[in-house]
């Protein structure tokens, strides 16, 4: 039996439609990141990296979002593209900007603009800017066809969704104006009966949701170096 460690955010989102898509069964493990659990001993041994999303699949382990798809799809051969085929090394480079540019860039965006201390001006400028960079690439392949790669239907997608419900939170309510074929991408994949399953998850576990000082002190350890500066 699969187990899928996961938080709703982003990142274990995607695994999810994934999962939910395939048909696969698998064993949520909820992993309540504003209360610490990303910090526990037992979810270590898992996840090193003590982040969210994680899987384990018999003796296989993985903790990063982008490996365990890359593990479901090739496991199952459903959502990918053959990666020696032109349409494959497509594939595989938009799914690492997703990984690499839009996952990182727009949780710095998120971290800054919401979350940190003042002075931030410069940090939310810089993160913001490329964020925004990353988005019109994606905009503008959305711009050459249904999907990421043409009219296939991937990971590819999945990784883009996962992060795309985000921009409004990210860029403010007035943003998807700025990113039309995004919107339609979203709109289309959220419409899904896999991706409705998805978005009921949340709601069948109680997650914290108050940033308060607990949450913050296990969501942001680095902070106590600027305590004790």
């Amino acid at each position: 039996m699969i187990k899928f460690y996961y938080h709703p955010s982003p990142n274990p989102a995607k695994v999810a439609l994934f999962l939910e898509e395939a048909g696969l069964d698998y064993e949520i493990v909820p992993v309540d990141t504003r209360k610490g659990d990303q910090h526990e001993p037992a979810y270590l041994a898992i996840n090193p990296n003590a982040k969210t999303p994680a899987l384990t699949d018999g003796e296989a382990t993985l903790f990063d979002s982008t490996a365990i798809l890359l593990y479901l799809a090739n496991k199952t051969g459903k959502f990918m593209v053959d990666e020696a085929s032109a349409e494959g090394a497509q594939m595989l480079s938009w799914l690492m900007l997703v990984a690499t540019g839009i996952g990182p860039y727009c949780g710095q965006a998120v971290h800054f603009k919401h979350f940190a201390p003042e002075p931030k001006d410069y940090a939310v400028n810089r993160y913001m800017f490329e964020a925004e960079r990353h988005w019109r690439l994606i905009e503008t392949q959305l711009g050459k066809g249904r999907y990421m790669v043409g009219d296939i239907y991937s990971i590819v997608d999945m990784s883009v969704w996962g992060w795309a419900r985000a921009i409004p939170f990210i860029f403010g309510e007035t943003a998807w104006a700025d990113y039309p074929n995004v919107k339609r991408l979203v709109d289309e994949i959220t419409a899904r009966p896999a991706a409705q399953r998805v978005a009921a998850l949340a709601g069948k576990y109680s997650f914290k949701q108050e940033m308060d000082d607990a949450a913050r002190a296990v969501m942001f350890p680095q902070n106590q170096r600027l305590a004790t500066a």
